[in-house]
């Protein structure tokens, strides 16, 4: 099998609004918790960073904000954060400026970035990773916030999804970085909140992703987990969560509970994977434990059956799968 890199994914990871005052207050290190660890264990891990980076007062209209202090690039350093996701709906609410300190700021610590950029060029350029002698390719893209796009100026890479050129655009991507890359990873803020199932919609464009050469769809925006699939030797994450946050707590959808995702790669694609269900509470993200930890293994159960990935009590997807799945 030879050499293999272990990749750690998690969901949002927004350290803006209070989550700023408590770094501020209790260290860079405080948002991760107990997976602090784990995080460290991995040869990297990718994000969707669902905040800005930067001082700017250039408040966009609309009704949630997120900006963090340049500084708490050292909670992303210290996690070992090589790339984040940019593409979402909160990267322009200090315009352009407070994008264009972002990626200052995360290209002066040296985390690659996808998703959004300096212009149209930019914001649709992959990141690619070369480690163990593995190439990992990583794109960005969103199909929030149409009046982002980036043109001539600062933007995202912004995707009409009902749109079948603007699919094909994404797709001759794909191949075009599977020319480079041993495995691609595609991150997606796709959809609407809370919602416990993609589209049907979503799932053709995952499997078609699939298809031009994506080894992983990494799905974020639903502020909750959605199902599992494996298909065609590729994993599809199609919702991640949220990882870290201040946000108010759903009762019965439960926010609040996630996971950590580390999945083993070569040049062959993914050879395992294993789930770490999380908890954020008091701004802070831990493992889930007990009631919570048992919560999140049933959700994942249940909403992964549906695409035919049956996983045990323990966590384990079924045997006759070549994907090794466990908790």
């Amino acid at each position: 099998m030879g050499d293999a890199l272990t990749i750690g994914i998690t969901g949002d990871v927004m350290l803006g609004r209070t989550l700023d005052r408590i770094i501020s207050q209790r260290g860079f290190d405080y948002p991760w918790g107990d997976l602090l660890p784990l995080m460290k264990e991995t040869d990297f891990n990718l994000i969707n960073l669902e905040t800005t980076l930067t001082n700017s007062e250039r408040k966009v209209y609309k009704t949630f904000n997120f900006r963090s202090d340049p500084e708490n690039i050292q909670s992303l350093i210290n996690a070992n954060i090589a790339v984040a996701n940019l593409a979402n709906n909160h990267i322009k609410d200090f315009a352009g400026e407070g994008l264009l300190e972002t990626i200052e700021t995360l290209d002066a610590a040296g985390i690659k970035h996808v998703g959004a950029g300096r212009n149209r060029d930019d914001a649709l350029e992959p990141a690619v990773i070369m480690e163990k002698g593995i190439i990992v390719g990583f794109l960005g893209l969103t199909d929030n916030e149409p009046g982002w796009i980036a043109n001539h100026g600062p933007g995202i890479n912004y995707v009409d999804l009902t749109h079948k050129e603007e699919k094909a655009r994404i797709l001759h991507s794909i191949e075009n970085l599977s020319k480079e890359a041993d495995i691609i990873i595609v991150s997606i803020h796709w959809g609407d909140n809370m919602r416990e199932k993609p589209e049907p919609g979503f799932v053709n464009f995952a499997h078609a992703m699939v298809g031009h050469g994506a080894n992983v769809i990494h799905g974020h925006s639903a502020h909750i987990l959605q199902g599992i699939e494996y298909y065609h030797n590729s994993l599809i994450l199609y919702d991640t969560g949220d990882f870290v946050d201040d946000y108010a707590v759903d009762p019965e959808l439960r926010n609040d509970l996630s996971a950590f995702f580390t999945m083993k790669v070569d040049k062959s694609g993914v050879l395992n994977l294993k789930l770490v269900p999380t908890r954020i509470f008091d701004y802070q993200v831990n493992r889930a434990m007990h009631e919570d930890h048992e919560w999140v293994i049933q959700r994942i159960k249940k909403l992964s059956s549906v695409f035919d990935t049956q996983i045990d009590n323990q966590g384990n997807l079924d045997v006759n799968q070549s994907l090794y799945f466990q908790v």
